[in-house]
């Protein structure tokens, strides 16, 4: 593709030849001519200068570089968007399989693909266009809208209701029971609580392989709009997570547990049960919220608090040694 014809596609401009012939995409370190590259991280831009790449892809323009420019804001945004058309992603073709369980009262919609060994239950709705991989169970009384991707070994409970455009990555299990138990000290027995909630994911959520999403006790789990999810991820019984949040690998959200918009929870994050997380939130990896964060900004360390507060206090435990050295010599001197 000409570089004239990408500019049009991604919405940049363009500084350089518009004839420049792009082949694919690769790192700036390793680009060869005709790839395109990015730069958001400056920890890479010592690389313009050997880079082999025919253009880059940049908010600002560096005058001095030798290499065709594409220009915009959101330079990452841009890569993504190449990366797509360079890389269409390439799913089935429209198929249901022979070996295939799909109850009688399950309604499938147009242009679908079922792979072998899927079983879709009883009441079951699938919208159209739906890409469902080998191997993936989907109960009874469930709904998957338009357009959603459920990968291999998915396994979706009874009464999920999964939105359109989302896709479910492998292994990961939507719908089970919630970790709620009742301990009779009288009888010195633990009675399971039954979990007669159900999970809603909305539009455009994506999660990653082997997460866990509970059902709610009595209310619903639910996962909002365009929410992103990593690979590893324990969410528990009626958590309800707000609109285009970012929750990363290996977070553990306890049960009741309510996070607003636009929330981002770094890896290994840890979250007590029955908190409350206001909307544009910002935690730090292997933090560990214990109590409400009721104001937007960046937080880290265990517990969680304001990341400026965590630093001042992390700077102060890095010194403890030499604090600890300085106290004896001290008391010796006593």
């Amino acid at each position: 593709m000409k570089l004239k014809e990408l500019v049009e596609i991604l919405g940049c401009r363009l500084i350089g030849n518009p004839e420049v012939e792009i082949k694919g995409i690769s790192e700036i370190q390793t680009a060869e001519e005709g790839d395109l590259t990015f730069l958001t991280n400056p920890k890479y831009r010592k690389f313009l200068k050997t880079t082999k790449a025919s253009a880059v892809i940049l908010e600002k323009e560096i005058p001095e570089l030798k290499i065709a420019q594409l220009l915009c804001e959101e330079p990452y945004v841009a890569f993504a968007k190449a990366l797509s058309v360079f890389y269409p992603e390439r799913l089935p073709e429209p198929k249901i399989s022979s070996r295939a369980i799909i109850s009688d009262t399950a309604t499938i919609g147009e242009n679908c693909y079922i792979g072998d060994n899927v079983f879709i239950g009883k009441g079951t709705k699938i919208g159209k266009e739906v890409k469902i991989f080998p191997g993936v169970y989907i109960g009874n009384d469930c709904e998957i809208g338009d357009n959603t991707v459920i990968f291999p070994n998915v396994t979706i409970y009874e009464r999920t209701k999964v939105g359109r455009f989302v896709r479910i990555h492998a292994g990961s299990v939507i719908g089970s029971d919630g970790f709620g138990y009742a301990f009779s000290k009288n009888e010195m027995k633990i009675y399971k609580v039954p979990q007669t909630g159900k999970v809603i994911i909305e539009d455009f959520v994506e999660i990653g392989a082997n997460t866990t999403i509970d059902r709610g006790t009595i209310g619903d789990t639910v996962i909002g709009e365009g929410t992103k999810i990593d690979n590893l991820v324990q969410i528990g019984h009626n958590v309800k997570i707000g609109k285009y949040c970012f929750i990363v690998s290996q977070v553990g959200i306890s049960g009741s547990t309510k996070i607003g918009d636009f929330v981002t929870l770094a890896g290994k994050v840890g979250v007590a049960g029955h908190i409350e997380i206001a909307s544009n939130v910002t935690v730090g990896a292997k933090a560990g919220i214990t109590k409400s964060i009721k104001k937007p900004g960046t937080y880290a360390g265990f517990p969680a608090r304001p990341y400026r507060e965590w630093k001042k206090i992390q700077t102060i435990v890095d010194r403890l040694p030499e604090i600890y050295e300085k106290i004896k010599h001290l008391l010796r001197r006593k």
